[in-house]
C-alpha cells in the first residue's frame, strides 16, 4: 500500500512513527459550509434561535472538536495546538454560514485533521441549534485550503 502512511507493510492499520521528523511550525486552515432555507438564514442571523446565539456557540464547538481530534480520530497523533481560530461567517447567497478554521501548532506532524474537525464540529453544532426548524440544511464542502510546514511543504487549494 506504497502511499498511505497509515498502513504497514501488511496492509493493517498503524499509527505512523513520527519521531524522526523535524519538529517545524505548521498551519492548516479548512472551510466548508452549512446551506439552509432563507427562514432559517434569518432566524440564525437575527439572533432568533430558541437555543441561543448560533455562530458564538458554533465557534466554541469548533474550537472544542479541534482539541479533541485525536480522541476522535483514531490514528491521530496528540498534539500540542498553539492556536484555534473558528470564523463562521453568515452567507446571504448561499443562504447559510460558511466556516474557515485555522490551527496552528510546533511540532512533527501536521495539524489538517484538527482544522477539519474543527470546521466539522462547527457545522454539526450550527444543524444542531436549528434543527427544529430545518431539518433539511446540508453541510458540505469540507476540505483543506492551506497547509503549510513539514517535509511536504506548501499545498493551497484552488
Amino acid at each position: 500500500m506504497t502511499g498511505l502512511t497509515h498502513f504497514d507493510g501488511k496492509g493493517d492499520a498503524h499509527m505512523v512513527d513520527v519521531s524522526d521528523k523535524a519538529v517545524t511550525s505548521r498551519i492548516a486552515v479548512a472551510a466548508g459550509y452549512v446551506k439552509m432555507a432563507a427562514q432559517t438564514f434569518d432566524i440564525v442571523s437575527e439572533g432568533r434561535a430558541k437555543k441561543g446565539d448560533v455562530l458564538s456557540v458554533a465557534r466554541l464547538a469548533g474550537i472544542m472538536g479541534a482539541k479533541k481530534t485525536p480522541e476522535l480520530i483514531p490514528l491521530c497523533h496528540p498534539l500540542p495546538i498553539t492556536k484555534v481560530a473558528v470564523e463562521l461567517t453568515l452567507d446571504p447567497d448561499l443562504p447559510g454560514v460558511r466556516i474557515e478554521a485555522t490551527v496552528k501548532t510546533t511540532g512533527q506532524t501536521g495539524v489538517e485533521m484538527e482544522a477539519l474537525t474543527g470546521v466539522s464540529t462547527a457545522a454539526l453544532t450550527v444543524y444542531d441549534m436549528v434543527k427544529a426548524v430545518d431539518k433539511a440544511m446540508e453541510i458540505g464542502g469540507i476540505r483543506v485550503i492551506l497547509k503549510d510546514g513539514g517535509k511536504s511543504g506548501r499545498f493551497e487549494a484552488r
